[in-house]
């Protein structure tokens, strides 16, 4: 029987796949080329609305239960709702050799996004925002938060694996409901304590992480799951994938726009009496997204993977899930805080970036060598045994 340690022989890229990669940006939905636009204009009308209506706050405010005002947590839930119910749980250990099961692949990702990308933020989050602790903290929390939607898009046209990158985005959503408390609760608080860091204040207890995740990733997650379960099976894989999702997911972006609205209508007078703090917040987050990117693809060379798994693991180590992280921020911080401000910061620069990188992964599928891909998804494997026996 042919080894399977054997080394991967290099071989071109598919010229079948070649038509793909022409036209980044007309490859996404019309919804998704300009999302930063449509959040800019959102901005933008968030002033106009605060300038227009000084009582929208006190409006706002007493309709709010804890820190969240009612029509900020319904915007927040219907954003997360259509992400967590495109997630394909049912892909989850499917594959033996992918994903879960393939323990150099899934090793890598989990310790560049679990334990590389939160610590890198939030040494960027000191180096560039030492002296704005309201931003600081909210740049450390989008650092937390892990890809559950957007990076299967930028893998998609990257011509990236979708059978890895699924199964990448099932565990970062059951991850994040475990953990994400806890990682807030270490480099908000005890990471700074231990470091000596004046955190002027800014020191949050885990429960009240732990509660705004149970409620705006827990409440959305299994009303996902179950949308999802429910639906394969009264209407199978196929009508799910093609009509219906197709239905719910613009309702992400329109939970989006509608929040960010009502948060810039709320900060407006910090905004415009201090403009360039939205360039501050960027500064950490350029670099960010650059270096993570560069982080995974070149551990992905390094390890030897194909370009589809190389690629797949840059995008998943290197998107954020901006939209658990506005939750989290407006949830325990307030709607008029800095903090609140930074996570919204977040997808206004991660779109572009990681739309300008899926043309910087494209031009490298065709200037290096890459190794033939070895592992395939069971079903392949399995139709493959059907026709031929296997190499003696």
């Amino acid at each position: 029987m042919r080894s399977t340690n054997a080394r991967p022989r290099p071989v071109a890229a598919p010229s079948s796949a070649a038509p793909r990669s022409a036209g980044v940006v007309k490859q996404l939905s019309r919804l998704d080329r300009f999302l930063p636009l449509w959040i800019a204009l959102a901005m933008a009308a968030g002033l106009l609305l605060g300038t227009a209506l000084p009582s929208l706050n006190d409006w706002l405010d007493a309709l709010q239960v804890g820190t969240v005002s009612l029509p900020i947590a319904v915007g927040l839930l219907v954003m997360m709702y259509p992400v967590l119910a495109k997630v394909r749980y049912e892909d989850l250990g499917r594959m033996s050799d992918d994903g879960v099961g393939n323990g150099r692949f899934f090793g890598t990702s989990l310790f560049l996004s679990w334990v590389v990308g939160p610590a890198l933020m939030f040494a960027l989050a000191w180096i560039f925002l030492a002296d704005q602790p309201a931003y600081r903290t909210g740049v450390i929390i989008v650092g937390l938060a892990r890809c559950i939607a957007m990076v299967l898009v930028w893998n998609d046209i990257a011509l990236g694996d979708r059978e890895r990158a699924a199964v990448l985005v099932v565990f970062n959503a059951l991850f994040q409901v475990a953990a994400y408390a806890l990682l807030g609760y270490f480099y908000l608080t005890v990471l700074p304590g231990w470091l000596g860091f004046d955190t002027q204040g800014f020191e949050v207890g885990i429960w009240e992480v732990a509660r705004t995740v149970l409620i705006f990733l827990g409440i959305p997650l299994a009303a996902g799951y179950l949308t999802r379960r429910i639906g394969i099976r009264r209407q199978g894989r196929a009508w799910y994938e093609e009509r219906f999702i197709p239905r719910i997911a613009p309702l992400t972006l329109y939970g989006l726009l509608f929040t960010i609205v009502l948060l810039f209508a709320i900060q407006g007078d910090r905004i415009t009496s201090a403009p360039l703090d939205v360039a501050l917040i960027a500064a950490p987050l350029l670099v960010y997204f650059a270096l993570m990117w560069g982080a995974g693809f070149g551990a992905g060379r390094v390890m030897g993977f194909p370009y589809p798994q190389t690629t797949a693991l840059s995008f998943t180590v290197a998107s954020n899930d901006f939209e658990l992280a506005i939750a989290v921020s407006v949830g325990v911080f307030g709607a008029a805080s800095g903090q609140a401000l930074a996570g919204v910061v977040g997808p206004l620069i991660e779109v572009p970036v990681l739309v300008a990188l899926v043309y910087v992964a494209l031009w490298l599928r065709h200037r290096l060598t890459w190794p033939a891909t070895l592992v395939q998804p069971v079903a392949a494997r399995t139709s493959a045994a059907t026709r031929t026996q296997p190499d003696l």
